[in-house]
C-alpha cells in the first residue's frame, strides 16, 4: 500500500528530472464530448508517457551495487522506453523483454538508448517467467511496470499535479493497465479531496480489473487484441489491485472505435498526437460513460507513442465511421519526402 505522503516524497525525489505536464483545455473539445474536461498531457512527459515517473522513482531506491549489475523489465513499449532512459541516466545496464509486435516507434526508442532487447510472443509466451529466468541467470534486478510501491508513488505524481493545478475537479478519469497509474492517482486524489471521484478505464477485451473488482479477487483473462496495446493486461497487478479495491469509485470499458475517434478529437481540438492507450480515459468521457453533472472532469492522456502509419490508419477509420465529420481529416494526409 502507499500513502499520499509517499507520493509527495516521490515528487520531491523526482524533481526536475521529470516534466510537469500541462492540463490542456478546449471549448471545442468540451462541446464535442459534452463535458467540461481538462486533459493531463502525459504524452509530453519525458519518453512520451507517464511511465518515466514510476520507473525513475523505483530505480532511485535501488542500491548502486545492484544497479551496476543491471535491471530488467517486461513491457509492451512505454515501460521499456522509460527503463532504457532512466537506467542510462543512472549508468545502469538495462534489458527489456518486449512483444514481437511492439510498435516500431517504441522499439526504436528503446534501442536508441542502448537497452538490450529480448522478444516474446504475447499470445503464447509467459513474459513474467521469461523475465524471472533472465534475472536469475544474469543477476539482474527486476523493475515492475506496476507492482511496486515506488512505481505507484511515482505514477501518482500525475494525480498530485492535477489536484494542485485544478483543485476544483469533481472527477478524475485514469486508464488502467497493470493498475499502477490508477492506484497512485486514486491514493493522492482521496488524500487531497473528500469529494473527488476516481474512475478507471479499460479497453474492451482487456477488462481484467473490472472483472476482478466485480468478483472480489484477481482474475486472469485471455490475451486481448485491442488497439490499446499498452493496456492489454490479462490480470491486474497484486499491489495496485489491493489499492484500487478500496479507493476506485468505478471502472468503465471503452471499445476500439471510441478510442480511435478520441485520438482524432485530440489531434483536432488539442493539437496533440495520442496513442490508443493514452486516449482511453478521454474516450470514456466522450462515450458518456462518466457522469458529467458533478462538475469539471480531469482525464489523463497517458502517452503519445504511436507509429504515424498506425495513427493515420486509425484516424482515417474513425473518420469513415463518422462520415468524415471528424474535422474532415479523413483523406487529407500527405506524405512529403525529406530529400532535396
Amino acid at each position: 500500500m502507499i500513502t499520499g505522503e509517499d507520493i509527495r516524497k516521490a515528487a520531491t525525489r523526482l524533481g526536475s528530472r521529470t516534466t510537469r505536464t500541462p492540463l490542456l483545455a478546449s471549448p471545442e473539445l468540451d462541446a464535442a464530448v459534452g463535458a467540461s474536461v481538462l486533459c493531463k498531457a502525459e504524452n509530453l512527459q519525458r519518453t512520451g508517457a507517464f511511465k518515466f515517473r514510476g520507473v525513475l522513482n523505483h530505480l532511485l531506491a535501488i542500491p548502486e551495487r545492484e544497479l551496476a549489475q543491471g535491471v530488467i523489465a517486461a513491457s509492451s513499449g512505454n515501460h521499456a522506453h522509460a527503463l532504457a532512459v532512466a537506467a542510462k541516466m543512472l549508468d545502469a545496464p538495462a534489458t527489456v523483454v518486449i512483444p514481437q509486435d511492439v510498435p516500431q516507434i517504441k522499439l526504436a526508442a528503446v534501442q536508441r538508448h542502448g537497452a538490450k532487447v529480448v522478444y516474446y510472443d504475447r499470445l503464447r509466451d509467459d513474459r513474467d517467467a521469461l523475465v524471472a529466468e533472465l534475472a536469475a541467470d544474469e543477476g539482474l534486478t527486476v523493475v515492475p511496470s506496476a507492482n511496486s510501491a515506488r512505481v505507484m508513488a511515482g505514477a501518482g505524481t500525475v494525480g498530485l499535479e492535477i489536484l494542485q493545478d485544478a483543485p476544483d475537479i469533481s472527477t478524475l478519469v485514469v486508464p488502467i493497465g497493470g493498475g499502477g497509474l490508477a492506484a497512485g492517482c486514486a491514493t493522492i486524489a482521496k488524500d487531497m479531496s473528500d469529494s473527488v471521484r476516481v474512475i478507471g478505464v479499460e479497453p474492451a477485451g482487456a477488462d481484467d480489473t473490472a472483472l476482478s473488482l466485480r468478483l472480489g479477487h484477481r482474475v486472469v483473462i485471455p490475451p486481448s487484441k485491442t488497439i490499446a496495446d499498452g493496456l492489454g493486461h490479462t490480470s491486474p497487478s497484486p499491489q495496485p489491485f489491493a489499492v484500487l479495491r478500496g479507493l476506485l469509485d468505478d471502472v468503465v470499458v471503452v471499445d476500439d472505435d471510441a478510442i480511435s475517434e478520441t485520438m482524432a478529437l485530440c489531434l483536432e481540438h488539442l493539437k496533440v498526437l495520442i496513442e490508443p492507450s493514452g486516449a482511453c480515459a478521454l474516450a470514456a468521457v466522450a462515450a458518456n460513460l462518466v457522469p458529467t453533472g458533478r462538475g469539471r472532469i480531469a482525464a489523463v492522456l497517458s502517452g503519445g507513442n504511436v507509429d504515424w502509419p498506425t495513427f493515420r490508419r486509425l484516424v482515417d477509420l474513425a473518420g469513415e465511421r463518422r462520415g468524415n465529420e471528424l474535422s474532415g481529416m479523413h483523406g487529407a494526409w500527405a506524405t512529403v519526402s525529406d530529400r532535396p
